[in-house]
């Protein structure tokens, strides 16, 4: 697939200078893995905290309250080792590099360093280069860089914790809905508006269906508030595409576990995870694999 690239080429032989340099090739594909690097680091730190804060508050804005605390939570207090509790260096909080040098052990106590943090920064740089490739220096691939750091957190969340939190999801929603009134955005804002109440809706419907048929609560709200924030993003037909290839992938896993004994048909799955990678492979490749359905169907 050939990246696509800004409209306004600059003349052969000429280079644009200042700001406008960043978003000209290889600087910006540079950038976005370095900085794809460092947001990386800062997702560890959500996918650390966000969930050994959730304390739901009660009362009609108690959401809202948690959502509050569980942000003020991230910010503070300082990087520090999860360990013995000692800050943690600039030098030793460079993403990846310090965990090499480091050799996944704390300076301070010597305990090992999960190797999830060097991954997860890896993984959320490797993200971004791979957007800035496939779809180039504009604005929209800014927005989808910051959208699949998100769906990053909410997978790692997910599937330690079985916990969606409001902390990410919510404004994740209110974010994907103000960035469809951004210039080159493929959604109008009220179809970005009316994927995330349907995605929230049907998911709602669907889980009330469940248990009142089984007895069984099969998607829980957080679930909901994620097809909520995928709707927002992606618009109806990419959410009904995430939908699909998260269905597919739990379900062949779930069959996997059956098979070699380690579930069965009420164990539960985390649907969350399933549908953050299915929508960060769809913010990839959708709009690809949609076009090559529609030739090869001629719709």
């Amino acid at each position: 697939m050939t990246p696509r690239r800004a409209a306004n080429k600059m003349p052969a032989g000429m280079h644009a200078t200042g700001p406008n340099a960043l978003f000209e090739p290889p600087l910006f594909e540079i950038m976005a893995l370095l900085v794809g690097l460092i947001v990386g680091s800062f997702a560890n730190v959500c996918i650390h905290r966000l969930p050994r804060d959730y304390e739901p508050a009660g009362g009609r804005l108690g959401w809202l309250k948690d959502v509050g605390r569980q942000l003020g939570s991230v910010v503070h207090p300082p990087s520090h080792c999860p360990r013995c509790g000692r800050p943690i260096r600039p030098w030793d909080n460079v993403p990846v590099l310090s965990w090499l040098v480091l050799r996944g052990r704390c300076r301070s106590c010597g305990l090992p360093i999960s190797m999830r943090y060097p991954a997860v920064e890896a993984l959320n740089g490797a993200l971004w280069l791979g957007l800035a490739l496939l779809h180039g220096p504009r604005l929209r691939t800014l927005v989808e860089m910051l959208f699949v750091t998100a769906l990053l957190v909410l997978v790692m969340i997910d599937l330690e914790h079985q916990l969606l939190p409001d902390a990410v999801t919510l404004p994740a929603t209110a974010a994907g809905l103000a960035a469809s009134f951004l210039p080159g955005s493929p959604l109008r804002p009220l179809w970005a508006l009316a994927a995330a109440a349907g995605g929230y809706t049907a998911f709602a419907l669907l889980a009330l269906a469940w248990k009142r048929l089984r007895g069984i609560d099969a998607l829980g709200e957080g679930d909901w508030k994620m097809a909520a924030m995928l709707g927002a993003f992606l618009g109806g037909e990419q959410l009904l595409l995430t939908v699909l290839l998260a269905s597919v992938a739990g379900s062949l896993l779930g069959v996997a576990g059956m098979a070699l004994r380690r579930g069965d048909w009420q164990s539960r799955l985390p649907l969350g995870s399933f549908l953050g990678v299915a929508g960060i492979f769809v913010v990839l490749w959708g709009p690809a694999l949609l076009e090559g359905y529609r030739r090869a169907f001629g719709g």
